[in-house]
């Protein structure tokens, strides 16, 4: 009987909420994963057994969880991340990996970010329920898109009604309207030459009102973000197919290979070819 199950999904263009893959682990004392550094947001629960995390933040200090039954742990997209089970009672989880443009506000919402990493339910049941709703997930993956995501959306009302640590979140603001518009825009056409111009001009905005109103509300200015979703394609499509990866290079907005290579290492700390011999195959666990 196998200790583990896993599932990748299609690209979809689910754009607020996109599930990527799901599973479930039966963890042999010190099975380790990592050090790695991840492309999406990736959430395991603790069903049994224990474990720790060793989480870098964004200020360059790794932090040490330990963490037992009915606690979560998040990670990050970007930042390395090493975890691993403990030697007389390794544990057992569940876990998802998802994004999209809404999926860091919504685990903002539950109080769970690069500094604060670790879920603790307000009770027991509250905390089964999250694990019962991932559980779920994880065993209905040839379940439609739209079901699934549906469920995901679900599991995060869930995540934040429960967590410890929640926040509650403000009203939906008009900016909020314009970068979705914009995002749209950039998923549509990233394959393709863009300027900040263009995209603003999409949204009717000017060039300098709308680079503020997106850096403000993305945390990063639109050209940065088009460029992390230039590369995110392309690390999906190393790990997905067998294209060159000049071929990958230009599907995904970089006609110059080199150009491409230097931006990809700078942003995920490896080759593209590195990427592709690390990740193929693997599951997102």
């Amino acid at each position: 009987m196998k200790d583990f199950s896993f599932s990748v999904f299609p690209h979809e263009n689910f754009l607020d909420l996109r599930l990527f893959q799901c599973g479930w682990e039966q963890c042999a004392p010190l099975h380790s994963f990592g050090p790695f550094v991840r492309n999406n947001f990736l959430l395991h629960y603790v069903i049994s057994g224990r474990g720790q995390l060793d989480a870098t933040g964004p200020d360059g200090v790794t932090r040490r969880y330990a963490l037992g039954p009915d606690q979560a742990f998040l990670i990050c997209p970007g930042l390395v991340n090493t975890y691993f089970a403990d030697k007389k009672d390794p544990w057992k989880y569940v876990w998802l990996e998802f994004g999209g443009l809404r999926a860091e506000e919504y685990l903002g919402e539950a109080g769970l970010g690069p500094l604060q990493p670790i879920y603790q339910p307000r009770s027991p049941e509250q905390g089964r329920a999250v694990r019962d709703a991932m559980l779920y997930i994880a065993g209905h993956s040839q379940s439609s898109t739209l079901h699934l995501t549906g469920h995901l959306c679900l599991f995060l009302d869930g995540l934040i009604q429960s967590s410890s640590s929640r926040r509650h979140a403000s009203g939906p603001r008009l900016q909020d309207f314009y970068i979705q518009e914009a995002v749209t825009f950039m998923e549509h056409n990233y394959q393709r030459e863009l300027t900040v111009e263009e995209i603003a001009d999409v949204c009717k905005l000017n060039r300098s009102y709308f680079s503020k109103l997106f850096k403000d509300s993305m945390g990063c200015p639109p050209q940065e973000f088009l460029i992390r979703l230039r590369l995110s394609k392309a690390a999906e499509r190393l790990t997905s197919t067998r294209s060159s990866i000049g071929a990958i290079s230009a599907a995904c907005g970089y006609p110059n290979q080199l150009h491409f290579s230097r931006a990809f290492k700078k942003r995920y700390g490896l080759s593209p070819r590195e990427w592709r011999m690390q990740n193929k195959g693997q599951p997102g666990r």
